[in-house]
């Protein structure tokens, strides 16, 4: 599967190594104490991002808080802006960050689309847990 063109490769920046990126998002999500946080791995099974990460807080403040605070973090690290979407309500915040993207929920809202299921390509070993808590 070919690669896809980055952000920073469009721009004649240097690109952005996706590890280095998905460890940011990884550490930045413990560091504000998300729950149950899940990367899983869509290199070679999906065109449209390497990792996902799933994570959960326990309230919208925190999810808004935690999308804002990752946002912050690629931006100063990466010199990249991630996309936001749903921050105003933080029921559900996609933070995409080209190479990984990043689901932010409250519990409830993460059990009902239950994206974990959808994307594990229905085997197991296809889906890492970063951080169990």
């Amino acid at each position: 599967m070919p690669d896809r063109p980055t952000e920073s490769a469009a721009s004649g920046k240097a690109p952005i190594d996706v590890e280095s990126l998905h460890r940011l998002v990884l550490q930045s999500l413990d560091d504000d104490q998300a729950v149950e946080v899940v990367s899983i791995q869509l290199a070679g099974k999906s065109s449209i991002a390497d990792h996902m990460v799933i994570a959960s807080g326990r309230s919208t403040r925190q999810v808004a808080s935690m999308a804002t605070k990752l946002a912050e973090r690629i931006k100063e690290q990466f010199g990249k802006t991630a996309r936001i979407e749903g921050l105003p309500a933080a029921d559900w915040v996609l933070i995409d960050a080209d190479d990984v993207i990043v689901h932010l929920f409250r519990p409830e809202v993460r059990n009902f689309y239950n994206l974990e299921r959808m994307w594990a390509f229905g085997d197991d070993a296809d889906r890492s847990a970063a951080v169990r808590g």
